[in-house]
């Protein structure tokens, strides 16, 4: 089984990271294969649909990670009630093949307690279009669920999304579509 997991945000300092690498961390720690794609570190360029762009390395980098993938972990801070425009524009160099019938789970960071729902409903619609199956668990993690340096200390939550990877390991072994 190999899991990509989607860092959403592309500021530098991000608190999504720290959830995108505690996703990694934990599913490495059970024998799960990781790949693992950041819209801050692979930047694509704003998509207009030009073949060209399918020549970028961040894109091959995106397409065959895509590919790959058995299952998925999007992380997306939350921005204007929303997912990040960045993360928007990598599903928008995708499409339904990538995702069509494959178990996503999904986190967000809000900061200031403001929520995060609204980007994990923003992105099941999103998913919901390319035919993925969502687990109905999700996590959201506040600004203070992370230490200084942008790693997720709040245990609660650790906990929570060690079982969000628990129910996508087995939901993935239990079902094939």
């Amino acid at each position: 089984m190999n899991v990509l997991v989607i860092n959403g945000s592309p500021r530098e300092l991000s608190k999504t990271r720290g959830l995108a690498y505690i996703v990694k961390e934990l599913l490495t720690q059970k024998g799960i294969e990781v790949s693992y794609f950041d819209v801050g570190e692979d930047m694509l360029p704003l998509f207009n649909g030009n073949v060209e762009q399918k020549f970028t390395e961040a894109y091959k980098k995106l397409d065959t990670l895509a590919k790959e993938a058995d299952a998925f972990f999007i992380c997306t801070p939350e921005y204007h009630s929303a997912m990040s425009g960045a993360l928007k524009n990598t599903f928008d160099f995708l499409d339904s093949t990538y995702f069509s019938g494959k178990f996503v789970g999904i986190g967000a960071v809000a900061g200031g307690g403001k929520g995060g729902i609204n980007a994990l409903n923003n992105l099941r619609t999103v998913l919901r279009a390319f035919y993925a199956i969502v687990l109905p668990n999700q996590i959201v993690c506040d600004d203070a669920d992370f230490s200084t340096t942008g790693h997720l200390v709040n245990k609660e939550n650790i906990k929570r999304v060690n079982s969000i990877i628990e129910h996508l390991i087995v939901t993935k072994k239990n079902i094939s579509i």
